[in-house]
């Protein structure tokens, strides 16, 4: 699993290998201590995807695939107004599928991101 973190401007991208747990059953919008990857940092999960690719929505309950009628949002961009179409997302819950956690900084830690790790290009 990898963490896209997102700090004034600027993204990290860390690799939690064996540090999974810390967001295991958290939602979209939950408020994480990450003290073992950052000490002194919170982050809020934003969203992330699978290892297909599918993204996460915050109003489908979950952690499965399913299949719902969108008309904007993530999962789904119409080209014309008022377009809707039936997509698969995935739900709002994190498990072991997903690939991707993306998260923004909330409480800065005393050390700079900058220091901790380096920049995504």
């Amino acid at each position: 699993m990898i963490l896209n973190l997102s700090h004034e401007g600027k993204s990290y991208k860390i690799p939690l290998d064996g540090k999974e747990e810390l967001f295991l059953g958290k939602k979209i919008g939950d408020e994480v201590d990450i003290g073992l990857i950052a000490p002194g940092y919170k982050v809020r999960i934003t969203g992330g995807s699978d290892t297909s690719g599918i993204p996460m929505r915050k109003d489908v309950h979950g952690s499965g695939k399913k299949y719902v009628l969108l008309s904007r949002g993530p999962g789904y961009r119409p080209k014309e107004k008022g377009v809707k179409k039936r997509k698969l997302v995935r739900g709002n819950t994190i498990s072991n599928d997903i690939a991707q956690v993306n998260a923004v900084v909330i409480v800065v830690g005393e050390t700079p991101l900058e220091e901790l790790f380096k920049k995504s290009e």
